[in-house]
This record gives structure tokens, C-alpha cells and sequence, in this order.
């Protein structure tokens, strides 16, 4: 089963669909995250969780 490193952060309201499309594309090509859930508020605030895969390196003899 595959293990996976979370990231969690909250964006204002006052933040455009282009800023937030451009800030998980900049986390998605530079860090290797990918877009676990969205979730928008009533308020207009996001939250957002992203995900990468743990590599585990194994040792050779």
C-alpha cells in the first residue's frame, strides 16, 4: 500500500481563481504534490489538501 506525505492550508476569499491555480501548479511541477481534496466554505475561504508519495529507498547488500 503506498504511504503519502500530506499538506494542509487554507486560502482566503480575496484570492482569485487564477492566484490558486497558479500556487497548486507551482506546488504540483517543483514539489510532486498532487491535489487530494478541495473543499470550498460558505464564507468563500478554500481549503486545501494536497498529497505525495513516500518513496522508501531499500538498502543493497
Amino acid at each position: 500500500m503506498a504511504e503519502y506525505e500530506l499538506q494542509q492550508f487554507e486560502l482566503s476569499r480575496t484570492e482569485s481563481r487564477g492566484a490558486v491555480r497558479r500556487l497548486l501548479t507551482e506546488h504540483a511541477e517543483y514539489g510532486g504534490w498532487e491535489l487530494a481534496r478541495l473543499r470550498r466554505y460558505p464564507d468563500g475561504t478554500r481549503r486545501v489538501w494536497l498529497r505525495r508519495r513516500i518513496i522508501r529507498v531499500m538498502r543493497t547488500l
